[in-house]
């Protein structure tokens, strides 16, 4: 293997130039190398520049942002002083960039392997057939669903789960020296993100190619990765071998990352007792079917829930885990009206819902607010934060001018966000703030029941902490009750008062927090908590061989 780096990152620097003003810089002299079979992670929290500086392998910048000095020098070539149709080329052959939002990422009006296999089509290493045939090898490696069939379905009619390991198979095909991994994992349940992560592990180590891994789950860095960068402030607080970082960090600010990190979910962790020792219910589904496509009958055509009944009492956190595809985010939809269930019912305060939500009331409307994974398509790019927080305000509340306004600046501040942010757009806001965003127009409705879908899935470790302690304050100060959705067990575990475990479209496990995380745990339940990874350097060596015989066992039908 060379000794030479596949990507050498030498005193980068980057900075924003705002109109009329004078510089910011951005990223202050970057430098790191990426050996061949080697996986570099970045660290740090939100606007740390991890991505802005895994971007540079791909000689691209943010709008706004520009090189101001230093080599990003991807196998000797220095991608940031070719001419941008030699960076086109070298793009997909040499480096190939997996981005953190699948959703954004597929067009939805193609077919998934049309665009798996695009690139290397397009830019003339592979024929159609070739193509094929890898994207095949990529979807079995992944251990997709029907991977005969997978790559003749669209975008939509996949899970988000599935939708991420088919992006990156898409980044894949080309057998590129650099894989650019951008937080890959955050949509991913605990089951699938091991697969995933043994997927990447095998690629890099069979091919000699090498990753960036950009990423805020530091327990997922203590398996993949070889060398971590620890960045702050666009600056290297410190840099090394992953068992030194993960077990002896020397900077301050590694040590306040690595205290972050939430334990993995065990009994006593979550805050199950009845607050009131109420048994009153906020919301209920009671023996909902629902699926996608109708029947004559009126049945789905794909059947993804089956007899579901979840109930959510008043003022309780109800937190839903299970792997992807399993039937939480359909949940959600159904109780939401944004898809209506074929059998069953939704039980608001006591009384039936409309299966549609067109065929609701405006104060049902009001009561049931949703707030959904990925803020950066939730919320309209052109307006501004008054606006989109002030829409509900007056549809529900009919509050306009000073009244509207005066009320906008109450919730931004009840969501901690600066007033000041009320003439800002979605883009000048990070992660964490538009996510901020997302819950502040579902309070605008003043709600009852507020449904949170992975909301904290795409933000680093100090972000969605800080997220999870916002949620808890306002469920106290308001009573608002929480269908909350989550692949992130110990986050579940440190916020729900019950959890529903859902398998295959069913309710397998519910009850407290407490009861469903002690042993004995059901079988199902025992292969999520198994699946945590743990803040260990070779937990995933050690325990991917079990993990794989308990699932084979469980979806065997040999555990009741």
């Amino acid at each position: 293997m060379s000794d030479q780096p596949i990507f050498a990152c030498r005193d980068l620097k980057i900075e924003a130039r705002p109109h009329g003003k004078d510089p910011i810089p951005i990223v202050k002299g970057v430098t790191f190398d990426v050996m061949p079979g080697q996986v570099v992670a970045l660290i740090g929290e939100s606007g740390s520049g991890k991505t802005t500086i895994s971007l540079a392998s791909l000689g691209y910048t943010k709008p706004g942002l520009y090189f101001s000095g230093g080599q990003g020098l991807l196998k000797g070539e220095d991608m940031v002083a070719l001419e941008p149709e030699e960076k086109r080329e070298r793009r997909g052959e040499h480096v190939a960039y997996l981005a953190q939002s699948a959703a954004a990422t597929f067009n939805p009006a193609l077919k998934i392997n049309e665009q798996v296999t695009e690139s290397a089509v397009i830019h003339g290493h592979m024929s159609q057939a070739e193509a094929d045939k890898r994207a095949l090898e990529l979807y079995e490696a992944l251990e997709l669903p029907e991977p005969d069939r997978i790559g003749g379905r669209y975008p939509h009619q996949v899970s988000g789960g599935q939708l991420q390991r088919l992006m990156a198979a898409m980044a894949m095909v080309e057998k590129p020296s650099l894989l650019v991994l951008d937080e890959p994992t955050t949509a991913l349940d605990v089951t699938t993100q091991i697969e995933v992560l043994k997927a990447f592990k095998k690629v890099i180590e069979e091919e000699g190619s090498a990753a960036i891994y950009v990423t805020h789950d530091l327990a997922v860095v203590a398996q993949i990765a070889d060398h971590i960068v620890v960045l702050y402030g666009g600056e290297i607080m410190e840099q090394g071998p992953v068992d030194q970082i993960v077990n002896n960090p020397s900077h301050a600010y590694t040590q306040r990352l690595m205290a972050a990190v939430r334990p993995p979910p065990a009994a006593g962790q979550g805050d199950s007792e009845d607050r009131d020792g109420s048994a009153v219910m906020a919301i209920e589904a009671k023996n909902v079917d629902a699926g996608y496509g109708r029947r004559s009958d009126g049945s789905p055509m794909v059947k993804i829930l089956k007899n579901v009944s979840l109930p959510v009492k008043k003022g309780h956190v109800v937190g839903v885990i299970g792997e992807s595809g399993c039937g939480k985010s359909t949940l959600a939809r159904v109780m939401a009206g944004l898809l209506p269930a074929s059998s069953g019912q939704v039980i608001l305060d006591g009384q039936e819902l409309k299966p549609d939500l067109r065929d609701r009331n405006r104060d049902e409307l009001r009561r049931v607010q949703f707030v959904f994974q990925m803020a950066d398509t939730a919320l309209n790019p052109r307006q501004t934060i008054g606006d989109i927080i002030g829409r509900p305000v007056t549809f529900y509340k009919g509050l306009t001018g000073r009244a509207r306004r005066e009320r906008v600046l109450e919730i931004l501040d009840l969501v901690e966000l600066p007033l000041e942010f009320e003439g800002r757009v979605p883009a000048e806001l990070s992660g964490g703030q538009k996510q901020r965003v997302g819950l502040a127009r579902a309070l605008a409705a003043d709600p009852e029941v507020i449904i949170c879908d992975e909301v904290t899935s795409a933000l680093d470790t100090i972000v969605g902490s800080n997220i999870i302690k916002l949620l808890r304050r306002l469920r106290d100060q308001l009573g608002v009750s929480y269908m909350f959705i989550s692949h992130d067990l110990s986050t579940v575990a440190s916020f729900a008062d019950e959890i529903a475990v859902l398998y295959n479209g069913e309710v397998v496990d519910f009850g407290p927090v407490d009861e469903v995380l002690s042993p004995p745990f059901h079988q199902y339940t025992e292969l999520l908590i198994k699946s945590v990874p743990e803040m260990r350097v070779g937990w995933l060596d050690e325990t991917a061989e079990y993990q794989q015989q308990l699932a084979a066992n469980f979806k065997a039908g040999e555990y009741s």
